[in-house]
């Protein structure tokens, strides 16, 4: 999106990187997805029960019992035996949103962090979850501070909540919370079956198989990838410090080696692989979103092709 290129600024040795997505920012870019989601996104998750309700699922004989309310007359007519209309049950859909803030959502190397990626992708999920009455939840998680939200209609304290993260001081305590704590809350919270979508990098400890299992047999979870390009290969730029933000571990490595650079490569695809197979060995659908390019038309289509 050419409104979050914008935010690229002047690039330092302790910032390589765009820098935190600026409040005034974050409020236009509410504005820009909701404008675009609307023609993006096609239609909401229907209910699978019968009962009253707008949305009509069929239209079958009577059979003694039925409300003669519902009798269509217009079948009934053609078909000379009667017929009753049976619609959807109105129900409100609960969706809750698993966000990412641990320190590695803070890296970018190309249009964007991570974090602005993970926020957009929030407030597009905001639009989505909160329509025609539907409820939206939001469990954090990956700083010392994690925050759930209960469920609630409209976008009231989405906005608020991202502008509050940004605000707060770094904590210094890595690991505060994991993405299998994340999974395990929100499993106690979701009082009934929901959509859970998970925006994450995906780089802390691997203590979620079980609790996401967990998860996935009550609910219909989704998973967000959002990787940075330099994640996944190195540039041929001499002698670099590497850090590791979750554990604060540091590498010194000669990017000039065209076999290390090479390794570097299949080791991080080989582990993004290993994660792709975990998550579909749940069940869990998953997408991977890019800190360049336009995320929200990628995050778009995995959404209607994820549609119960």
């Amino acid at each position: 999106m050419s409104l979050v290129r914008a935010l690229t600024a002047t690039h330092t040795p302790d910032q390589p990187g765009p820098g935190p997505m600026p409040e005034a920012l974050l409020a236009a870019l509410d504005i820009t997805i909701g404008r675009r989601v609307g023609g993006l996104l096609a239609g909401d998750y229907r209910a699978s029960a019968h009962g009253d309700g707008s949305e009509l699922s069929q239209v079958r004989p009577y059979v003694a019992g039925d409300d003669v309310r519902r009798i269509d007359w217009n079948v009934t007519a053609r078909t000379g035996q009667a017929h009753v209309r049976v619609t959807l049950a109105e129900r409100v859909l609960v969706t809750w949103l698993v966000l990412d803030t641990s320190p590695s959502m803070g890296f970018g190397t190309a249009d964007r962090r991570k974090a602005d990626v993970a926020e957009g992708v929030a407030l597009a999920i905001g639009h989505v979850a909160t329509r025609r009455g539907n409820r939206l939840g939001l469990v954090t998680f990956g700083d010392g501070r994690p925050r759930s939200l209960p469920p609630r209609a409209g976008r009231v304290g989405l906005l608020g909540l991202l502008t509050a993260l940004r605000r707060e001081p770094a904590d210094g305590r890595v690991g505060a919370t994991s993405l299998g704590e994340a999974a395990a809350r929100t499993g106690a919270l979701a009082r009934q079956r929901a959509l859970v979508v998970v925006v994450s990098d995906f780089r802390g400890p691997r203590d979620w198989r079980e609790p996401l299992l967990e998860l996935a047999g009550a609910h219909d979870v989704l998973a967000v990838e959002i990787r940075d390009p330099r994640e996944q290969e190195l540039p041929n730029a001499g002698e670099l410090w590497l850090v590791d933000p979750e554990t604060g571990r540091q590498l010194r490595v000669d990017t000039r080696d065209a076999r290390l650079r090479a390794r570097f490569a299949a080791a991080a695809a080989e582990e993004r692989s290993g994660l792709r197979r975990a998550l579909a060995s749940l069940g869990i659908r998953h997408t991977v979103l890019s800190t360049s390019g336009d995320w929200l038309r990628a995050l778009a289509l995995f959404l209607e092709r994820s549609g119960p």
